[in-house]
């Protein structure tokens, strides 16, 4: 199941920014739901957070894994969002709960969004520059 595309405004069509997608497999299903409890808290976190372009999650339960898909305007604003609370408090209590995390970054230009999330898979499978 993916959530919408939520986007923070219009994105300069001929400005270049930073798209990152996010692979987040759970070892155990009893994860689940303190997974879902910080990605609540986390989505309140970006509608707070300077630089954020837009987001879009995508969620199998029956596999136990969970995607992020978002654009910055530049990475050092998904460094600094990462660095706070709740995100940096949810990565170290869910560390012990996760599998092999997978991280694809790219630049993509303002005219591509909203991300799409086959074009983000393909690009993770080709193993994109990370």
């Amino acid at each position: 199941m993916d959530s919408p595309w939520i986007m923070f405004g219009p994105p300069d069509k001929s400005r270049e920014y930073f798209a990152l997608l996010s692979c987040l497999p759970l070892n155990k299903y009893r994860a689940i739901p303190g997974f879902l409890r910080f990605s609540s808290q986390i989505q309140k976190q970006l509608r707070a957070t300077p630089g954020v372009i837009g987001y879009s999650l995508r969620a199998k339960l029956l596999s136990r894994n969970f995607w992020t898909l978002s654009a910055w305007a530049d990475e050092k604003a998904l460094t600094d969002f990462v660095a706070k609370i709740p995100h940096e408090q949810a990565m170290q209590a869910m560390m012990p709960h996760m599998g092999p995390t997978k991280f694809t970054k790219w630049k993509v230009l303002g005219s591509a969004l909203p991300l799409e999330w086959e074009e983000a898979i393909q690009r993770s499978k080709k193993g994109e520059p990370t």
